[in-house]
């Protein structure tokens, strides 16, 4: 239950919370996170962090990132699949042998729908696999791309959503596909943003722009928190 609550009031942090920046904020960049080194800034400030760069998808296979691994915790018998369910699920799921998860409920919050047949929900990455390698993780080590493609040291990286809107989403960014209840909006604007600030990737100019548009309109309160990947 702690560690439900946890990864809630992490989601929940990206919130409408004003803060102040630095009066160069939009004409100049930040210096690098260190690692380890938490960062709060508005999503005006923090998408303007994100190095601007042309994408490439040359090389890209799914089976470049490995997953889904042992997860966290290696003797629990579940993968890192089923630990996301269990640390999003609102009502607890019965687990049985082999990590076999029952039915409980979540809510998937790109469409607001409850759900308590955990094979309708899918875990989506933020930051799909082949928009993570056309922005930087084509040239990291299989480590790394496995670190990333299971990645639960941080709440916004992997979220439980309908199996429905995850495909629908694919591997599209913010510029061609948003969550379709209005309401997701700000929120993940702000979990992809951070996703791609914590992992160093880069944004091209129609992702930048798209984003823009919300951040100084209906999303100019939202916060974005993020901690740089070691």
């Amino acid at each position: 239950m702690i560690k439900n609550l946890a990864r809630g009031f992490a989601a929940l942090s990206l919130a409408l919370t004003p803060l102040a920046v630095p009066a160069s904020a939009h004409t100049a960049s930040a210096a690098p996170a260190a690692l380890g080194a938490a960062q709060t800034f508005p999503l005006s400030y923090a998408i303007g962090q994100i190095p601007l760069a042309e994408e490439s998808r040359a090389g890209y296979t799914r089976t470049a990132f490995r997953h889904w691994n042992t997860g966290l915790d290696p003797a629990d018998g579940c993968n890192t699949r089923a630990e996301v369910l269990l640390a999003e699920a609102a009502e607890a799921p019965a687990v049985a042998a082999g990590c076999k998860i029952g039915e409980g409920e979540w809510l998937s919050y790109y469409d607001e729908q409850e759900v308590t047949d955990p094979a309708k929900l899918d875990i989506d990455h933020m930051v799909p696999l082949a928009e993570a390698w056309d922005s930087g993780a084509s040239a990291w080590d299989a480590k790394r791309r496995e670190a990333y493609a299971n990645d639960q040291d941080a709440a916004t990286s992997l979220v439980a959503v309908t199996a429905r809107t995850n495909r629908q989403k694919a591997d599209q960014d913010p510029a061609t596909w948003m969550p379709p209840a209005p309401n997701a909006t700000c929120r993940y604007l702000a979990e992809w943003t951070a996703t791609k600030l914590r992992w160093g990737l880069t944004a091209d100019q129609r992702e930048i722009d798209a984003i823009n548009v919300y951040a100084g309109g209906p999303c100019e309160t939202t916060v974005v928190h993020y901690t740089p990947a070691a």
